[in-house]
C-alpha cells in the first residue's frame, strides 16, 4: 500500500509526458493487459509504468476488489485530468483541421428518432464538405445515464449526446432539435377519436427509453406530476419500435411527431393527437468540456446545426394534427 505524500512539483518532466498516455488508459481501461493494448506495450512493460506511476502519485490509484480493479479516490480525480491534458498535447501536435481532408471520425450518442431525423440532411453535408470524415452513431440505452459517472464516460467517449436539455446539467450544449409528441394507439384499446388522461392512466403503456436517460420520458413524468402512474406493460429503447409492440393490442405509447413519416405501414395502428399539456419535445447536443475550443469539433457541431435547421424545415407529417 502506497502511502507517501507526493513530493510538490513545479515544473514537467519528461517522463512525466511520457507516463501520461499510460496514466490515461490504465485508469480508464482498470486493466493492465487491456491499458497496454490500448497503447502498444506489453503487460510486463504497463505493470512497470503502473508501478512507477504509483510511487510518482504515492498512492495505489488501482485496488483489486474481487476479479476486478477499481480506482482510489485519488485516480478518479486523475481520470478527468488525465483526459483533457491528454487531448490538449494531442491537439498542440495534430495537424490544423481541415474537413476536405481530415479523415477524422465523430461518435455521436442517439435515439433511433434522433438519428432518423439527422441523418437525412447531415450525411450529405459531411460527404460533400469532408470527404474522408466518418461518423460513428452510439444507439442511447437505458443502461447509459444510470447515474452521473455514466453520463461523465458516455460524453468522454464520444463527440456528443443528445438528449432532452432539462436531463444534463453542468455540461456545454446547444439546442438542436424540437417536435411534439403524438399517442399511437392500438385498435383494442377503447379511444375515441381523441385520448385523455384516464386513458393514459389506465390503458397499459409501451414506454420508450424508460425508466432511466434520466428517469423516465415526458409523456410518463407528466402523467406521473399529475399523480398518476401509468402502467407500463413493455419498455423499449426505441421510439421507432413502438408501434410494432401496440399494433392490434389494448397498448398506447408516444412517439415524436415527425417519426410519423418514417413508419411501417401497420394494420391495427392509430396515430392520434396528444393530450399533454406540455408537449413540446426539445433535443440538444451535450459534449466533454474539454472538446470545445477544438476546430474539428467546431465544425462537426456546426454541421450538426445546419443538419438540425434543415431538418426542422421540412414539416412533420399531418397525420395527427
Amino acid at each position: 500500500m502506497y502511502s507517501a505524500t507526493p513530493q510538490p512539483r513545479t515544473t514537467i518532466s519528461s517522463q512525466d509526458l511520457v507516463s501520461l498516455p499510460v496514466l490515461r488508459a490504465l485508469l480508464r481501461e482498470r486493466n493492465v493487459t487491456r491499458a497496454g493494448e490500448d497503447i502498444g506495450l506489453t503487460q510486463s512493460a504497463t505493470s512497470n509504468a503502473l508501478a512507477r506511476l504509483r510511487r510518482r502519485f504515492g498512492d495505489d490509484l488501482l485496488v483489486r476488489v474481487g476479479r476486478e480493479y477499481e480506482l482510489t479516490p485519488l485516480a478518479q480525480g486523475l481520470l478527468e485530468r488525465a483526459d483533457q491534458a491528454f487531448d490538449a498535447l494531442e491537439r498542440v501536435f495534430e495537424d490544423p483541421f481541415d474537413p476536405a481532408t481530415s479523415t477524422r471520425e465523430f461518435v455521436l450518442a442517439l435515439s433511433d428518432y434522433s438519428l432518423t431525423v439527422l441523418s437525412g440532411p447531415l450525411v450529405p453535408l459531411t460527404r460533400s464538405e469532408a470527404p474522408g470524415v466518418r461518423l460513428g452513431f452510439q444507439h442511447l440505452n437505458r443502461r447509459d445515464d444510470r447515474d452521473d459517472a455514466d453520463l461523465a464516460e458516455l460524453l468522454r467517449s464520444s463527440d456528443g449526446v443528445i438528449l432532452p436539455p432539462d436531463y444534463v446539467r453542468g455540461y456545454p450544449s446547444i439546442r438542436l432539435l424540437h417536435d411534439s409528441w403524438v399517442c399511437v394507439v392500438g385498435t383494442e384499446a377503447p379511444v375515441g377519436d381523441a385520448v385523455t388522461v384516464d386513458h393514459m392512466a389506465n390503458l397499459p403503456w409501451v414506454s420508450t427509453f424508460g425508466p432511466s436517460l434520466r428517469t423516465s420520458a415526458p409523456p410518463v413524468r407528466q402523467l406521473r406530476a399529475l399523480g398518476m402512474e401509468p402502467r407500463i406493460e413493455i419498455s423499449v429503447d426505441s421510439f421507432l419500435a413502438a408501434p410494432s409492440l401496440v399494433a392490434g393490442t389494448n397498448r398506447i405509447a408516444f412517439i415524436p411527431k415527425r417519426l410519423t413519416p418514417h413508419l411501417p405501414d401497420l394494420p391495427g395502428v392509430r396515430v392520434l393527437p396528444s393530450p399533454l399539456t406540455r408537449n413540446e419535445h426539445l433535443l440538444s447536443l451535450f459534449w466533454d468540456p474539454s472538446e470545445t475550443n477544438d476546430p474539428g469539433h467546431r465544425w462537426f457541431r456546426e454541421t450538426l446545426l445546419r443538419a438540425a435547421a434543415e431538418a426542422m424545415e421540412t414539416p412533420p407529417s399531418g397525420k395527427a394534427d
